[in-house]
């Protein structure tokens, strides 16, 4: 009961941060508070956010996944491959790069579990890996999705008559919702809840540690495989180039939200509201026209003091 209460608090505060923001930047700047600029706001924590969500996971877990990044930019080249060059039907390309990224995470689980590689050192090695193969595959060139409109209208458009709400968003809302019911309700949460509290004492119950860290990962790879679709979709093209720096901004994202670096203890609820501080902070010292540089400054106080707090909860309950 005290650790519901806890996790609770942990969102409670997160979400109160997320406001204190919101509301200072709309104080700030009258340009910040309308319709439009909170849709851009929504719009740009898509990609983080899908990326974050998966990223949940492996956390937990006491894990990392560096390669989330470069994985994605290769996964959009594969579904530029799968629909341009192969002209294969739209949703057989979707699936097939979504599919994709959980090859990638497959691998990242067996280097890890099978291996016994340290998580850092695997997904290093793949994001290097997915980084020259991304630039090879397309052969340093994007593609584009000129021929296809309705696979960029999977980001941009909108199903909701009457508004310019894009499709993006909704596909993460249900994104986050499957996470969330495969964090709290299914078996597989349960093991990587324990798995990342004490991997040696769910090991000694019988629980095949190695096997559920590999499905773990390779739930991870799916959602990069998502956002690989997401971003192509929403660019109108493949970047091979593009990828390196969303995974530090997807596990910020992560640890902002509650989640600890050492593992036992996160939510999909805190990663959501984390991507959104992130996304409402960048947006904010844009539309104040402060340098990139500076931003990402703040951020990285921002990261900071989240990894502060996680450390001094640890403290108060030791």
């Amino acid at each position: 009961m005290l650790t519901v209460l806890r996790a609770g608090l942990q969102q409670f505060l997160a979400f109160a941060s997320l406001l204190v923001i919101f509301v200072f930047f709309s104080i700030l700047s009258p340009n910040f508070f309308n319709y439009g600029n909170i849709t851009n706001i929504l719009f740009s924590t898509v990609v983080i956010g899908t990326l974050a969500l998966g990223t949940t996971f492996v956390i937990i877990t006491g894990g990392i996944d560096l390669s989330i990044g470069t994985g994605m930019a290769l996964c959009a080249v594969m579904s530029g491959v799968f629909i341009v060059n192969a002209g294969l039907p739209l949703p057989v390309g979707v699936l097939g790069a979504i599919l994709f990224g959980g090859l990638i995470g497959l691998i990242n689980g067996l280097n890890v579990a099978v291996l016994g590689l340290p998580p850092f050192i695997a997904t290093l090695a793949m994001m290097l890996v997915a980084q020259g193969l991304a630039l090879v595959v397309s052969n340093s060139t994007p593609i584009y999705f000129d021929q296809t409109p309705s696979y960029i209208d999977i980001s941009i458009g909108s199903i909701i008559p009457g508004t310019n709400f894009p499709n993006a968003v909704l596909i993460l809302a249900v994104a986050a919702v499957i996470a969330g019911v495969l964090l709290n309700k299914t078996v597989l949460g349960r093991y990587t809840y324990s798995i990342g509290s004490n991997e040696e004492a769910t090991a000694l119950s019988g629980i095949d540690v190695r096997r559920w860290k590999i499905v773990i990962y390779t739930l991870a790879g799916l959602f990069t495989g998502l956002a690989g679709v997401m971003i192509s979709a929403r660019l109108g093209s493949a970047q091979p180039a593009t990828g390196m720096g969303y995974e530090l901004q997807a596990i910020a994202a992560v640890v902002i939200g509650g989640t600890s670096l050492s593992g036992g203890k996160g939510s999909i609820v805190g990663t959501v509201i984390g991507a959104l501080i992130i996304s409402v902070l960048n947006n904010g010292l844009q539309i104040m026209s402060i340098p990139q540089e500076w931003q990402n400054v703040i951020l990285g106080c921002v990261i900071l003091l989240a990894v502060y707090a996680d450390r001094a909860r640890k403290s108060t309950t030791a």
